[in-house]
């Protein structure tokens, strides 16, 4: 609820402090005084885009401040919360506009963008006129407000719900679908690539050790050879042989030698002995470097063929076992999703069942709901000297969505044997305004916490049409809050507190200077303003009964 509402150097108004009322609060005044002006500073301190010259001549800066009441439940409370704003029992917007154009705002002290401003303004109040586009003639509105009428939340949050869930099972499926697309585009490939593989049966670290062989192969291939010559040199056919042979001959000659031989024997012999040893190191040798040659060859052949697979699949020759793991499980994946697909084919059509389920049950919902809201605006339009309009609301099939498949408009006829039609094309300025009150009527269920503000929406009726408008206004207000700007003395004598505003010249140092006030009205002032609206600019005896008359009627109904 709107509490206060202080405006300082904003066009006309110098300074200017309201302090509004719970119910139906009425603003009156002569065409001109200013009452438009607070609807623009107001909107102004909301966040609305609206003139762009606000600052009152000569001043620096214009200042709107807006106090509002918040209860525990209040819808603005989760907007604050999201833009990290603590409040209270109380919030304060503060706005400021300098004269070169620059705004700042605040809420609660804490400084915030146009964007919180509007988003607060959503939850705080509404207005209406006779141009009202927010609401009645926004076609995009129209279904929220009848779900509003239906109370139709659960059904729509298990509609959502059930729209999540059949999104999702489709977008499983289509991912399943993606991936077995592209591995049915290379079934062939992977065929191939894991029998060849798995023929090869690659293992880690085997290039090493196969190219550890095959050095140690090739190796002993040049060598052996001369391994083998020096073994023929000092075996007993080479050295061996000969050392034997001397030794056996000097054996002979030792006796006539007389001794001279001992050393040369001793000698011969250990030669012998370290020749035997020798010839059996390079026999040893010789059988160490000893392959065959088929072996070499097929090491060869399995070391260039895991090389050349390594290639060919661009990874590391002791990556090829793991990569063949990897093509296997793609295999694997596609072998089994003929599986899935069906699981997941299942789970989509079962999710497209509890959709079509929930949205079926929300369009019935709308459905009855719109002809308790025809039939509501039917008792409230004969009131309203619209006893011959017909109001009906329209369900259209829409493309499905997560508040289910409707499309919702607001048609009227005015006239018998018309046809109908959206309401910005057949209703006239004060058809729309008697309209839109009706329908304010009987969605009094969305206005919780809201302040309403109704602009000049009785403009051009009068007598008791003028009074059925301000009867209803009075019950809107009951229990909550209405703004009434209103040049009509049937609606503002049904105000629980009235204001008039004020236009008046004075002279200052620049000379003469317009300003504009609003004087709070007790009950005498209520009865010259009252009879002022009655009869122009002389107030009459007769017109002061007449507004007592009304005053008197109001106070009764």
């Amino acid at each position: 609820m709107l509490r206060a509402l202080d405006i300082r150097d904003m066009l006309i108004i110098d300074r200017l402090e309201l302090e509004f009322q719970p119910g139906l609060n009425v603003l009156t005044g002569e065409t001109g005084a200013g009452k438009s002006i607070l609807l623009d500073s107001l909107g102004f301190v909301l966040g609305w885009r609206g003139r762009a010259e606000l600052v009152r001549a000569g001043a620096a800066q214009g200042e709107v401040t807006a106090v509002f009441e918040l209860a525990a439940d209040h819808p603005a409370r989760r907007v604050l919360s999201e833009a990290g704003i603590e409040a209270d029992g109380e919030l304060i917007l503060r706005r400021v506009n300098t004269e070169t154009g620059r705004k700042t705002a605040w809420v609660n002290d804490r400084r915030v963008s146009g964007e919180v401003l509007r988003a607060l303004s959503d939850q705080l109040l509404e207005l209406h006129g006779q141009h009202d586009d927010r609401g009645l003639l926004d076609p995009r509105g129209h279904r929220l407000m009848l779900d509003e009428f239906a109370q139709a939340a659960p059904a729509i949050a298990e509609t959502r719900r059930a729209w999540a869930a059949r999104r999702d099972a489709r977008r499983a499926l289509a991912a399943v679908q993606g991936q077995v697309e592209a591995l049915r585009a290379e079934e062939d490939y992977l065929r191939h690539a894991v029998a060849e593989l798995d023929a090869m049966d690659p293992q880690p670290g085997e290039e090493a050790e196969l190219d550890a062989t095959r050095r140690r192969m090739q190796g002993a291939e040049r060598v052996r050879g001369d391994v083998a010559r020096a073994h023929q040199v000092i075996s007993g056919e080479g050295a061996e042989g000969l050392v034997s042979d001397a030794m056996r001959w000097l054996d002979g000659a030792i006796e006539a030698a007389e001794g001279r031989l001992d050393l040369v024997m001793e000698a011969l012999t250990r030669a012998l002995d370290a020749l035997g040893e020798a010839e059996t190191g390079v026999r040893d040798v010789l059988d160490a470097l000893e392959f065959d040659p088929r072996a070499l060859e097929a090491a060869e052949e399995r070391l260039f063929a895991l090389r050349g697979l390594a290639r060919k699949h661009e990874v590391a020759v002791d990556e090829l076992a793991s990569f063949t793991d990897g093509l296997r499980r793609r295999l694997a994946a596609l072998d089994a999703s003929e599986g899935d697909m069906a699981d997941l084919e299942a789970a989509m059509r079962a999710a497209d069942t509890a959709y079509d389920a929930a949205a079926a049950a929300l369009s019935e919902l709308r459905r009855d709901a719109g002809l308790r809201l025809s039939a509501a605006m039917a008792a409230e339009l004969a009131p309203l000297k619209l006893d011959r309009a017909v109001f009906e609301v329209d369900l259209t099939p829409a493309d499905p969505g997560p508040e289910g498949r409707d499309e919702v408009s607001f048609r009227v006829a005015t006239n018998p044997g018309a046809p109908s039609g959206p309401l910005s094309r057949i209703a006239s300025g004060g058809e729309l305004s008697r309209f839109l009150l009706a329908l304010k009527v009987c969605l009094t269920g969305d206005n919780i916490g809201k302040t309403l503000i109704f602009d000049e929406i009785d403009r051009g009726l009068g007598g008791a049409t003028a009074n059925a408008v301000g009867r209803r206004l009075a019950r809107l207000a009951d229990g909550a809050q209405v703004l009434v700007v209103t040049h009509s003395p049937q609606v503002a004598a049904l105000g629980a507190h009235h204001w008039r505003v004020e236009k008046g010249v004075s002279t200052g140092p620049s000379g003469e200077v317009t300003t504009s006030r609003v004087v709070p009205l007790d009950d005498s002032d209520r009865i010259d303003e009252i009879a002022r609206m009655l009869a122009g600019d002389t107030v009459t005896e007769a017109a002061r009964g007449a507004a007592r008359v009304l005053l008197g009627d109001a106070d009764a109904a």
